[in-house]
């Protein structure tokens, strides 16, 4: 598919193509209510809310006034509706500032000054220095001579080094007076969000040129969002406009992650909705019983002589709507906004600040915060994330001879000085390939010194290297490269550039000595995409060797190499090249084809050597990270052994004889499935002995494994802590990352460049760092981060506090809303089974939007059960978050058991205490209400483990509301309640009943939660002993008390758990988890019956378990 603009021509592209009109709105104010409901109803669990509050609006079944479920229902619909209708505005406020921007257009071949939104497809576009581009261009003219100009990319690629662009060849040279009149076609494809391609060809009428074809790439745009700098003006066609630019095809709201946590809050839904039916149905079978027997026979039931077809329904809908309370409407507005909080905790923490990019941490994504605290493995980009990405030219060999080895710096060995100031033919040809075998503009400040622009951190080091050799690129004039060698410039024409794909790996570029008028190709790139193209008589053995010892050492190589041309020879290829330069189909693809033609039978002329330091704090993060139990994948581009010694210098891999590595190699299927058997065998062998094994794999073997041999390499990949994968491509990176998802662990993909973003991605917890490269991978993640060493803090502290939060909010949640129905139900058994509410609605509203909502909301975002620099000290507790200790089926057996304890206390009580007065049913209704508010204080009071003065008024200043709110109620004549709770206040006997009830209700499960604080303590107990008892830091082997909990810690040489139990912390107290040693590994140490695990996830358990 492909799009012909034709430049200044309005009248074809008005019909043909949209305006320049931004709009990123969700909704317009007609259908923002319908389109919004229906998002909303589109979860099943609105639509269930929705059937109740609807078949409440039938009074023969109802049994309270339907506002009881409309009102929280229409709350939180209201609540999420009027966040969309904000964000929404936002948007449209930001679209109209963009839509209104002045911008200057040709018209009629005249200026003329127009809204950014009115410019439409074949306008010319006139820019001005620092002018913002308002749409995709076709670079047309430039005030520079030579026709580039200057653009900053930082809006749309984060990059914030300024980037070259250049005028096609048809039109250098045009006079800006011409431009107004100028006619032309432009061939290219249909807009798509690539910001690295655009594959055209631009044909401009006479006079301007004959005819000819210009093909054009993405270095001839100027694409919207874009700033231009350093440029008086420059203009262009528009090509791409509105929301079909490339930025605006980029724009989408990603597919949402579902986190551990809520997929299993969305299992206990389903089982509670399954036991719900279950009550449903025997209550509703006994209520008509009940009336058929019982209740015929009581004078006082007046039932009616003839009944319709439905009666057997009423008793069990009247049920159902009694029940339906056991899901907690609120839970997930509750779980969102508590969520945004722990977003912002990321945001506002001072100890992840980088001071040398200036920059906070951020959450992206604010709904996978506790997913943090269940991170099992880590897949690590190396370059720029494990590393500082400041590339340093440290050694070289050239022609055979090794320079840089005694002094560790080339730039300072005498041997090499002396051959540069000799002009040695070798030496010299080695320089002049690394100052103009690249992309770099050098530029000239107002005091004469010359500072590079390079997109690549690797060509800087070069080009910087070279001019400190006294090689200096001087000048990029157009296609006139200036180089200065002692005091003479020489020039160069460049001719062609063969650019650089991550499938080639190397670049080349085609210049003319404009002295010689002699033709020469000067490639770069990896050893293995330029030795195997080496002439044959060379000899490539002692370049192999000096790559592979520079490697050893660490320093990222690169191979320079050289190819003088004849005219006939470049002429013919040029012409191959052109042709594939210009297609629109497959031009990639193509035009690889043509440059393999010509890159062979290469001189070569040497290796460079570059260091990259390692992050401060990256071996220290490792290894903490490690004894939490993580494992980690390094996912590089580099070759092995330099991604070994970094894995062995950064603690990633533990060195002989703790540690093993195991290599995968191979060219063919038959030499990797060896391979892979062989090391498959060794790391079963292995997975029982102390020793750490991890194996290495290039991009290669890599591609035939995945291919052919998935089924043993996913094996392989159960069973490995660790991982080296070397030569690797960002879709091969992608893929990996989804082979362990697919094998159900928790992962986490870190990277700071483009080619990382699809791992990033693919990722559960994506996380980027604001790097060198730009800001795309920190744009594309979840979470960004200035350096590696802050994701140690990232999961321990926040990661962790979220998990333990979100289990205790969620699973409380359900327990309010247990208990209240568990009232409910216990008082249909004296009231004939018949589905009568105890609770009129306006309490039952009270209680589910204020009364129990705020203060565990206030109490759970701010409560630590350790603190911070204690979780720092001691990671190997974060297994608890990993093995979902604080919510699963287990802990919410507990929550659940003691939810029914708390109403048959509450109830039994209430019962007893006023079965001997004549009390109202408001008033008994009052009474048990204030019991459950009673007792919820004193849970979340017991539950929470650190205190503030905010959470203390949560806690009591809710309380002490509920009295002051039913006093103002009871003051209202026609509420029903008229002057209950100010008798029931003068009553002694109603304060001795909230005294029974807190104290038989609260009693059992504090003296349950004492014996297991003191005598069955785990490993976060005894650190809460500890800092109760300490004012010093503390540091403690947690081995013991890990094994005597049923833990074994990921640092323990154990193999098999001994035994299994709960952790006291925010776990019901009524429930013990019992041993099952065929757990699955995401709730090791949960109830030996864990319907929500698969087979496959216990055996996953059994495997993990053994090898940490």
């Amino acid at each position: 598919m492909k799009r012909f603009v034709y430049i200044n021509d309005d009248e074809t592209a008005h019909d043909l193509y949209c305006d320049n009109r931004i709009s990123n709105r969700k909704y317009t104010i007609l259908n923002f209510l319908p389109k919004n409901l229906w998002e909303q109803f589109r979860r099943l669990m609105n639509q269930y809310f929705l059937l109740i509050a609807c078949l409440q609006l039938w009074p023969l079944i109802t049994p309270v006034n339907p506002a009881s479920t409309w009102g929280p229902l229409i709350f939180i619909f209201s609540v999420s509706a009027f966040k969309e209708a904000w964000d929404d505005y936002n948007r449209y406020l930001s679209d109209k500032q963009a839509n209104e921007k002045d911008v200057w257009v040709i018209r009629d071949g005249i200026r003329k000054r127009i809204q950014a939104q009115d410019i439409h497809v074949g306008n010319i576009v006139w820019l001005r220095e620092n002018d913002e581009v308002p749409c995709d261009l076709l670079l047309l003219g430039t005030s520079d001579p030579q026709g580039i100009c200057f653009v900053e990319t930082a809006a749309l690629d984060g990059e914030t080094d300024l980037k070259t662009r250049v005028l096609p060849m048809a039109c250098v040279g045009l006079a800006s007076e011409l431009l107004c009149k100028i006619k032309g076609v432009i061939e290219c494809p249909v807009p798509d969000k690539d910001i690295r391609r655009f594959d055209a060809n631009l044909r401009l009428f006479p006079p301007f040129i004959d005819n000819d074809v210009c093909p054009l790439t993405i270095n001839n745009t100027l694409l919207q969002s874009c700033y231009l700098r350093n440029t008086e003006w420059a203009c262009g066609v528009a090509v791409y406009t509105g929301n079909e630019t490339k930025l605006g095809m980029s724009r989408g709201i990603p597919e949402p992650k579902l986190t551990a946590v809520d997929a299993m809050i969305d299992k206990l839904i389903g089982a509670i909705f399954l036991f719900q039916i279950v009550v449903v149905t025997v209550l509703g079978f006994a209520g008509n019983i009940w009336k058929d027997t019982e209740g015929q026979q009581q004078w006082y039931v007046m039932y009616p002589d003839e009944e319709p077809w439905y009666e057997l329904l009423v008793i069990p809908l009247r049920f159902e709507l009694l029940c339906s309370i056991m899901i907690p409407i609120s839970i997930k507005v509750s779980l969102d906004l508590v969520k945004s909080v722990y977003a912002k905790f990321i945001d506002w923490d001072e100890d992840m600040y980088d001071h040398d990019a200036q920059c906070h941490s951020h959450a992206a994504n604010t709904a996978i915060s506790e997913d943090l605290g269940q991170v099992e493995y880590i897949l690590t980009d190396k370059t720029g994330t494990l590393t500082e990405n400041k590339m340093i030219f440290r050694k070289c060999c050239i022609s055979g001879t090794f320079y840089g080895s005694d002094s560790g710096d080339a730039l300072r060995d005498g041997v090499l000085l002396n051959d540069v100031i000799n002009r040695t033919p070798d030496v010299l040809r080695f320089l002049t390939v690394m100052s103009i075998c690249n992309s770099v503009v050098p530029s000239k400040s107002s005091i004469g010194e010359i500072t590079y622009k390079a997109q690549s951190q690797d060509e800087d080091a070069l080009v910087t290297a070279a001019a400190h050799l006294n090689v200096i690129f001087l000048n990029r004039t157009g296609n006139i490269l200036d180089v200065i060698f002692n005091n003479v410039i020489v020039q160069y024409e460049l001719l062609d550039t063969l650019e650089f794909t991550s499938d080639r790996k190397r670049m080349s570029v085609v210049v003319r000595d404009s002295q010689s008028g002699k033709i020469f190709l000067l490639t770069k790139g990896a050893d293995e995409s330029i030795l195997p193209v080496a002439g044959p008589a060379q000899q490539i053995r002692i370049f192999s060797d000096a790559v592979e010892h520079y490697a050893q050492s660490g320093l990222r190589t690169l191979c320079l190499a050289w190819r003088e041309l004849n005219e006939d020879e470049y002429r013919e290829w040029s012409l191959m090249f052109k042709e594939a330069n210009s297609t629109l189909v497959d031009r990639e693809w193509k035009l690889a084809e043509v440059c393999q033609r010509l890159e062979q039978d290469l001189e070569i002329l040497g290796v460079t050597a570059i260091e990259d330091h390692l992050q401060e704090g990256v071996p220290e993060t490792i290894e903490v990270l490690r004894k939490a139990g993580i494992n980690f994948w390094m996912l590089t581009g580099d070759k092995q052994s330099t991604a070994i010694q970094i894995a062995l210098s950064c603690n990633f891999i533990a060195p002989e004889p703790k540690g093993q590595l195991l290599l995968i190699t191979g060219r063919t299927e038959d030499e990797v499935l060896r391979s892979l058997e062989r090391v498959l065998l060794t790391m079963r062998i292995a997975s029982s002995e102390p020793k750490e094994v991890a194996f290495v794999i290039d991009g290669w073997a890599l591609e035939i494994a995945l291919r052919h041999y998935k089924e043993i390499f996913t094996e392989l990949a159960d069973l490995s802590k660790t991982a080296i994968c070397c030569r690797v491509t960002p879709s091969q990176k992608a893929q990996l990352v989804e082979l362990l998802k697919s094998r159900d662990f928790r992962t986490l993909a870190i990277g700071d460049g483009g080619n990382d973003v699809r791992m990033i991605q693919q990722a559960d917890i994506g996380v980027g760092i604001s790097g060198r490269e730009g800001l795309q991978a920190a744009r594309a993640a979840d979470y960004s981060i200035g350096k590696f060493r802050f994701l140690k803090r990232l999961i321990l502290v926040h990661g962790r506090y979220s998990y333990n939060r979100t289990a205790f909010l969620s699973q409380y949640s359900f327990y309010k809303s247990l208990l209240i129905c568990f009232i409910q139900i216990l008082f249909s058994f004296i009231s004939g089974v018949s589905g009568t509410s105890l609770f009129n609605s306006v309490s039952l509203m009270a209680y589910n939007i204020f009364y129990t909502s705020v203060p565990v909301l206030l109490t759970s975002v701010l409560d630590k059960d350790l603190k911070e620099r204690t979780v720092m000290q001691h990671p190997q507790i974060l297994f608890y978050c990993q093995a979902g200790r604080l919510l699963n089926p287990s802990t919410f057996a507990g929550w659940f058991g003691r939810s029914l304890f708390h109403a048959a206390v509450v109830f039994l009580i209430i019962i007893h205490a006023y079965a001997d007065e004549k009390s109202e049913m408001e008033e008994l209704s009052i009474v048990a209400l204030s019991g459950c508010i009673w007792l919820q204080a004193f849970v979340v009071a017991m539950e929470t483990n650190s205190f503030t003065g905010l959470q203390h008024l949560a806690i009591w200043g809710n309380l002490a509301a509920f009295y002051l709110i039913n006093c103002i109620i009871s003051l209202i004549p026609s509420s029903g309640m008229y002057k209950i709770m100010f008798r029931l206040c003068r009553m002694p006997s109603y304060w001795i009943t909230m005294f029974l009830i807190v104290a038989i209700g609260m009693g059992p499960v504090i003296a349950l939660k004492y014996f297991r604080f003191t005598y069955r303590s785990n490993a976060i107990n005894i650190l809460q002993q500890a800092e109760h008892s300490s004012r010093h830091p503390i540091f403690m082997d947690l081995e013991e008390s890990s094994q005597k909990d049923g833990v074994i810690s990921p640092s323990s040489p154990a193999s098999q758990p001994k035994s299994s139990r709960s952790s006291p912390f925010q776990e019901p107290l009524l429930s013990d988890s019992p041993t099952n040693s065929n757990a699955s590994r995401k709730s090791r140490g949960q109830a030996a019956i864990d319907f929500f695990q698969s087979s496959q996830s216990r055996l996953s358990y059994a495997r993990n378990f053994k090898n940490n």
